[in-house]
């Protein structure tokens, strides 16, 4: 058995737990990819699984990973990402 996801559009609409025989049963079986990581509203670039865009002002690196218009402070404090603003606001 293995995790399968229903890839509709490039997003991921479903997700199922079945083996292969199953899979090739299903009239719409290339819409069925195995789900290394990720869940419904993840997006499959054909190869990889990535993440929901957190926020509209981020950005897909080269390594798949969505990143903040400004980084994160890295003062040992807790900040949370304000979006109206695009700011990084500390958690009191």
């Amino acid at each position: 058995m293995s995790n399968y996801a229903q890839v509709i559009n490039g997003v991921v609409v479903n997700t199922i737990v079945a083996d292969a025989g199953f899979i090739e049963t299903l009239p719409n079986k290339t819409e069925y990819k195995i789900l290394t990581c990720g869940g419904i509203g993840w997006i499959f670039d054909g190869t990889n699984f990535i993440p929901p865009q957190p926020y509209p002002s981020w950005v897909l690196d080269s390594d798949l990973i969505w990143q903040p218009p400004t980084a994160k402070p890295d003062d040992g404090k807790r900040y949370v990402w304000f979006e109206p603003n695009r700011v990084w606001v500390e958690i009191i």
